[in-house]
């Protein structure tokens, strides 16, 4: 079965599994008839295909999970928290509102710093409220 590799999705596979797949593309690429084990192995992989994802969800949940645990029991976890954030942040989790409050609350700490920059992007731009102006917009008069 192939394995989930790496925090952003990456499967790691058998060779079996790496002939099948390669079978699968010479399949599609020129349609030709397929005896019952090759068949049998395609669905084969594909389940498991669907069963590594479905784990990688599974790692990805439980790593969000235990940063919301670490999160709430700051300060006193702050450097197990931030090692979580950023090892969730290059799997590409999102930081959400309480993580941005948790970092700038961290934020005398150089890596929460750190991070706190790195999480700037992410951050929706400020809006101003847009006013409209009565009648519309004048024409130009020269």
């Amino acid at each position: 079965m192939p394995t989930p590799y790496g925090p952003r999705g990456g499967m790691a596979f058998g060779a079996q599994e790496l002939r099948v797949l390669r079978r699968a593309l010479a399949l599609a690429l020129n349609p030709s008839p397929v005896s019952a084990q090759e068949a049998h192995d395609c669905l084969q992989l594909a389940e498991s295909l669907d069963e590594a994802m479905r784990e990688g969800a599974r790692l990805r949940a439980f790593l969000v999970a235990d940063l919301a645990r670490y999160r709430a029991a700051l300060p006193g976890t702050a450097t197990g928290y931030l090692a979580l954030l950023d090892e969730a942040l290059s799997a590409g989790h999102r930081p959400a509102a309480d993580d941005l409050a948790a970092l700038g609350a961290l934020r005398g700490n150089p890596a929460a710093a750190a991070l706190l920059a790195r999480c700037g992007p992410t951050l929706p731009a400020a809006r101003t409220h847009l006013h409209a102006l009565p009648g519309g917009r004048q024409p130009d008069r020269d």
